[in-house]
């Protein structure tokens, strides 16, 4: 036999076997990356089991828990084939919005999503409530989920070693009472209840209030005792924290929105592996979406709801929004003389319109 005959019979025998071994499994290679197999499968229960705990404020009715139930513990959990399991925390239950926000800045609880409390020293924050700035909801998500509300929350991980997932709706905020309010001169002598944050508290003593900060989870008896006159929140909360049966009278006022942040601990996200966190990114968002339709879509029938059980509505003439705007003017003074940011800030803002 010619020697070219003998070496290509000898190739031939050579990678007949190459492809023997390799479809036997042969190669203990194929296994040294942890059972891995394109498309999850085994891979997908090889990845490190964790448990989410995710605290908030709101009532289980309200739209924020709503979607978390609906949207971000099913998303998550299925799409991390098992390795992520989400345990939701309304109502306070892991303590009031500062305790728990201190607690996703610590790491005793993995995500939160707590309203602009951290604005204080993350200043950008605090631009989302900066009062009558906002039209409507698309005026909103226009900015909040574009280059602008990046640039809002830009500062936050940095600054206090957490990170923002998503922006949601807490929404526009109203005054609850227990008169009609339909003047400037009814605020006078007002008790009225803000979250312990500046700006709000500066707001509401500009339009003439006595200004009682109390955590939310105190609201209802303070209400019920007399201890304030009112409060201000988007009504969605007046509904679901029971506010109706102690308070007879809503204005329209929409002086404020009020957004919420998605947050996770940045030292848990950095312990996922990059598909885990894909999965929570991408259900951060979605969810978030999902309550920003339920807010939008709910404002008629939590009115109508509330108009059942009493509570009237009043709409503010131009004049007397117009006064409020003029009263918080000071406001915006302030802010443009304090950051060399704010002024652009609030015209690009405006311009999203």
């Amino acid at each position: 036999m010619k020697k070219s005959q003998l070496l290509n019979r000898f190739l031939g025998i050579t990678m007949a076997s190459v492809l023997f071994l390799t479809a036997c499994g042969g190669g203990d290679e194929a296994s040294t990356d942890g059972g891995a197999t394109e498309g999850g499968g085994e891979g997908a229960a090889t990845e490190e089991s964790h448990t989410v705990k995710i605290a908030h404020y709101f009532a289980e009715d309200h739209p924020q828990n709503i979607a978390l139930k609906e949207v971000f513990k099913p998303t998550v959990e299925e799409q991390s084939g098992g390795s992520l399991t989400v345990e939701i925390y309304p109502n306070s239950q892991l303590g009031a919005e500062q305790e728990f926000y201190d607690g996703v800045r610590n790491g005793t609880i993995e995500m939160g999503i707590p309203g602009m409390i951290m604005q204080s020293s993350v200043e950008k924050l605090a631009v989302g409530e900066w009062p009558f700035l906002f039209e409507d909801y698309e005026h909103v998500k226009n900015v909040l989920n574009g280059p602008i509300g990046d640039e809002l929350m830009a500062d936050l991980e940095e600054i206090h070693g957490v990170k923002p997932l998503a922006w949601s709706a807490n929404g526009f905020r109203m005054v609850s009472s227990d008169k009609l309010i339909e003047s400037m001169d009814d605020f006078s002598g007002f008790r009225m209840r803000t979250p312990n944050i500046p700006n709000y508290i500066e707001m509401w003593e500009l339009l003439g209030t006595n200004v009682t900060p109390l955590a939310i989870s105190e609201v209802f008896t303070g209400l019920e005792q007399g201890v304030i006159n009112g409060q201000e929140n988007p009504v969605a909360t007046v509904r679901a924290s029971g506010w109706y049966e102690v308070q007879s009278n809503v204005l329209e006022s929409n002086h404020m929105f009020s957004p919420n942040l998605y947050i996770i601990n940045s030292n848990f996200w950095n312990s996922l592996s990059p598909e885990q966190q894909q999965v929570i990114q991408d259900a951060a968002l979605e969810s978030a979406a999902y309550e920003f339709e339920l807010m939008e879509n709910s404002y008629e029938e939590d009115r109508a709801y509330l108009e059942e059980h009493g509570v009237e509505f009043t709409t503010p003439s131009d004049e007397f929004r117009q006064q409020m705007i003029d009263a918080v003017q000071p406001m915006y003074d302030s802010f443009f003389e304090q950051y060399d940011w704010a002024e652009d800030i609030v015209e690009r803002i405006q311009a999203e319109a």
